[in-house]
């Protein structure tokens, strides 16, 4: 399944994707996408629905998140080790996590805004994990089972502030609209392979980013394995796995950053597409 939230920033109504990409109303089955929905249990209710069944929505709606009410918002640093080679650091011995708050997450269409006081702002295209049950001390074998599904996310960064103000990197990953994601979240069964996923990212129309998840140092089983030792991880948590190598930091000879009216557009495979245009807030 694929499923959406649609409608005006706050008032996000839940849907699913029918069979010729049209949008179905969820609302009399569900109030919203959340982690209390997400489980395999729920799941299954909502796969059992007949799509033809359910109201069409008109029109072509703004997509919201595809998750609402994140709990935690975790990101994996530089977990391609061609993207850790770029940006002159070591590839790490375990997951490096960060948080981004979740006052970050905007729909993955919506604007990005630079932040005042930037000059660095930049784009990561990366997997998107959803969980979907209650997950502690869990193996990579069993990794996968807790997951509800995946989705896009550009994990917008401000390098100055993620660098060079001091403590961790959540002050250059969390500023307002940092963190588009959807469009959709697509169930792990429609998904198969996480570590077969290909995807891509381009500003105004140049492809910048080209990568594939087979080239995680740490698979999302091992992510999840390992977060699990150190917290629990609840149903509409959301993590950020890492970026492939071409970001506006790394770029040769000299860095390139976004500005007030670049379009960034990224994808991912069998997840769909987000488009975002760029604007200084004020």
């Amino acid at each position: 399944m694929k499923l959406v939230r649609y409608g005006e920033p706050g008032a996000e109504k839940p849907g699913l994707i029918d069979a010729e990409g049209k949008i179905r109303d969820l609302s009399g089955h569900v109030s919203d996408i959340t982690g209390a929905v997400l489980s395999d249990g729920e799941l299954d209710k909502l796969r059992a629905l007949d799509p033809a069944d359910l109201p069409l929505v008109e029109g072509n709606p703004r997509f919201g998140p595809c998750v609402g009410n994140i709990g935690k918002f975790m990101c994996i640093g530089l977990n391609y080790s061609d993207h850790a080679a770029e940006s002159n650091l070591p590839i790490p011995e375990h997951p490096i996590l960060f948080m981004k708050a979740t006052s970050a997450v905007v729909g993955p269409n919506d604007d990005v805004y630079i932040p005042r006081g930037s000059t660095q702002t930049d784009w990561e295209v990366e997997l998107g994990v959803v969980i979907g049950t209650r997950c502690k001390y869990v193996s990579e074998e069993d990794a996968l089972n807790y997951v509800a599904g995946y989705c896009v996310i550009d994990d917008v960064s401000e390098r100055h502030f993620q660098t060079k103000l001091s403590g961790n990197w959540t002050k250059g990953k969390s500023c307002d609209t940092f963190g588009p994601t959807g469009p959709w979240l697509v169930t792990r069964d429609e998904v198969g392979d996480p570590q077969q996923l290909g995807m891509w990212l381009d500003v105004n129309g140049k492809r910048m980013q080209t990568g594939n998840t087979n080239t995680m140092i740490f698979t999302v089983a091992q992510i999840i394995s390992h977060l699990s030792q150190l917290m629990t991880l609840h149903p509409g948590d959301v993590i950020s796995t890492g970026t492939p190598p071409g970001v506006g930091m790394g770029m040769k000879p000299e860095p390139v950053y976004l500005k007030e009216g670049d379009t960034i557009t990224l994808a991912i495979d069998k997840l769909g597409q987000q488009t975002q245009s760029v604007k200084q807030d004020a």
